[in-house]
């Protein structure tokens, strides 16, 4: 898989995560509301992939797929609390199983033999 997909897919996971959170809390769709709510944890996410250079092997569970999500999670909450912000537990609970389960699991359904073939072709 090429590192440009997989960037656009891990990127993905974080803004639906925001979106799906500012709409559960009716936060509104505030364009500046998004952004200031989302930057950290894109911040986080290119940490997360310079940190574990995640472009050599971005499909990898183990050696890309936890640094990004660990990095993106601790780094994105850090980063909110830094700029005043809350991280209440059940935020970071919620954070750490939705990136988790996206982040992962795009990356686990790249390692299943037919994906992982196609996917081959497409590199």
């Amino acid at each position: 898989m090429r590192s440009g997909w997989a960037a656009v897919l891990d990127v993905l996971c974080v803004l639906v995560f925001i979106a799906i959170g500012r709409a559960t809390h009716e936060e509104g769709a505030s364009l500046v509301g998004y952004a200031g709510t989302v930057w950290p944890f894109l911040v986080a996410l290119g940490a997360g992939w310079a940190a574990g250079r995640v472009w050599r092997r971005p499909e990898s569970l183990l050696r890309s797929g936890v640094v990004v999500w660990v990095t993106t999670l601790a780094g994105g909450m850090a980063l909110r609390v830094l700029s005043g912000d809350t991280a209440a537990t059940a935020f970071i609970v919620v954070a750490a199983g939705f990136l988790g389960l996206t982040m992962l699991g795009w990356r686990g359904l790249a390692q299943v033999p037919p994906v992982r073939r196609s996917l081959s072709r497409q590199a």
